[in-house]
C-alpha cells in the first residue's frame, strides 16, 4: 500500500460525488419506466407521492451501497452487502406495492 498523498482526499470526494451522481441518474432512469407506461396504459397509475417514495428508496439504497462499498476491501464483501441491499429493496418495494407482509406501511 502506498502512503496517502495530500490530494487523495479531494480525489476521493470527487469520486464519491461522481458515484452518487450515477446513482441518482440511475434512479431517475428507472423512474422513467412507470412514467412512460402511464402514457400508454391505465394499468400503471402512479401519483407524485409514489414517484417520490420510489425515488427516495432507489436513491437511498444505491447511495448506501456506494458508501458501504468504499469501506469494504474485498469483492465478496461488496457482493454480499450488495445482495443484502438488493433484497431489502425488493422486499420493501413489494410491501409498498401489494402489502406482501401486511404491515402498516403497505399500500391500500
Amino acid at each position: 500500500m502506498r502512503a496517502r498523498q495530500p490530494g487523495d482526499r479531494t480525489r476521493d470526494k470527487a469520486s464519491l460525488a461522481r458515484d452518487v451522481r450515477r446513482v441518482l441518474l440511475g434512479a431517475g432512469a428507472i423512474l422513467l419506466v412507470p412514467l412512460v407506461a402511464m402514457r400508454f396504459t391505465r394499468e400503471v397509475n402512479w401519483g407524485p407521492l409514489d414517484f417520490a417514495v420510489a425515488g427516495l428508496l432507489l436513491a437511498g439504497i444505491g447511495s448506501l451501497y456506494v458508501l458501504l462499498a468504499r469501506k469494504l476491501r474485498t469483492a465478496p464483501q461488496r457482493r454480499a452487502i450488495g445482495g443484502g441491499l438488493l433484497l431489502t429493496l425488493v422486499l420493501v418495494w413489494a410491501e409498498l406495492a401489494v402489502g406482501l407482509f401486511g404491515s402498516p406501511i403497505a399500500g391500500s
